[in-house]
C-alpha cells in the first residue's frame, strides 16, 4: 500500500503533554493497528525519524515499548519488524484478556450509570443490525466500543492499561475473529445482553466477572474449534461458556 509522505506535521495534533517518544509510539501503533504497517514490515529508525521530524532516539524508545507489548520483534542482522501473526500469541492474548477484562468489568460495574448501560445497549443493538449483512470488521469495532463502556469506570488504572494493551495487540494479531466464525456473532450479542442485565440487577462482582470472562473465553473456544476441529477444545481460561446458554435473546430474532 502506497503511503503519503509524512512530515513533522504528522504529530501536530498530538497532545502538548506528549514527549517525542510518546508521539512516535502512538504514530507507529496507529499504523500497526490499521495494518498500514503489515506483519513483517521493517521499521527503519532513520526513515521514521525523518518522517516525524525528530531524532532516532525517541523513535528507538517507542519501538522498544512496542516490542515489550509484542507488536514489534527485533531480529539480529534484520532489525525491528512488525511482529508476524501467530495463533499461539492470539490465544495467549485472548486468555489474558478474558481474565483481565472480566475483572475490570466487575470492578467497573458499581460506577456504571444508567446512561452508560443505555449507550452500551444501543451499541449492542447496532451489532444486532449488522447480522443481516454481516461485516466482521464493523462488528469488531462496535464490539470494542461496547466493552470499553463497561470497563471504563474501573478504578484500577494498571488493569485498564493492561486491558487496552491486549485489545491493541489483538487488533494486530487478528483483524476480526468473527471473519472465521461469523456464527459466533449471534451468540456474542446475546451474551452482551446477559452481562448488561447482571449489571442492572446489581449482581455480585464475582457473577459479573464470571459472565464477562466466559463471554471472552467462548469467542476463543469458537475460533480454536474452527482452526482445529478435531481437537474439540473446552472453553479456555477455566470458565465454561454458560453465558451462551443462559443469555437473553437479542432485541429481535437473528438468522
Amino acid at each position: 500500500m502506497a503511503r503519503q509522505p509524512v512530515t513533522a506535521a504528522a504529530t501536530a495534533a498530538a497532545p502538548a503533554s506528549w514527549s517525542k517518544s510518546q508521539q512516535a509510539y502512538h504514530w507507529l501503533k496507529e499504523r500497526i493497528s490499521s495494518h498500514e504497517f503489515t506483519p513483517g514490515y521493517r521499521l527503519v529508525l532513520a526513515t521514521i525519524a525523518a518522517e516525524l521530524g525528530m531524532s532516532v532516539v525517541p523513535v528507538r524508545e517507542a519501538i522498544r515499548q512496542l516490542e515489550a507489548e509484542g507488536l514489534v520483534t527485533f531480529t539480529r542482522n534484520v532489525g525491528a519488524q512488525v511482529s508476524m501473526i501467530d495463533n499461539g500469541q492470539y490465544r495467549h492474548s485472548m486468555e489474558a484478556l478474558a481474565i483481565l477484562e472480566g475483572a475490570a468489568t466487575a470492578l467497573a460495574a458499581p460506577g456504571l450509570t444508567a446512561d452508560d448501560v443505555r449507550r452500551a445497549r444501543e451499541i449492542n443493538a447496532l451489532m444486532i443490525d449488522t447480522l443481516d449483512h454481516f461485516d466482521p470488521r464493523a462488528f469488531t469495532t462496535l464490539n470494542q466500543k461496547f466493552h470499553s463502556i463497561l470497563f471504563a469506570p474501573c478504578g484500577n488504572p494498571r488493569m485498564l492499561e493492561l486491558v487496552n494493551a491486549e485489545w491493541a495487540r489483538l487488533g494486530h494479531l487478528r483483524d476480526s475473529t468473527f471473519s472465521f466464525v461469523p456464527g459466533r456473532a449471534q451468540e456474542s450479542v446475546r451474551e452482551h445482553e446477559r452481562i448488561l442485565q447482571l449489571i442492572e440487577a446489581g449482581a455480585p462482582p464475582a457473577e459479573i466477572e464470571r459472565a464477562a470472562r466466559g463471554h471472552r473465553s467462548a469467542t476463543l473456544a469458537a475460533y480454536l474449534s474452527h482452526q482445529h476441529p478435531d481437537d474439540h477444545p473446552e472453553h479456555p481460561a477455566g470458565t465454561p461458556g454458560d453465558t451462551a446458554h443462559s443469555a437473553a435473546a437479542p432485541s429481535r430474532p437473528t438468522p
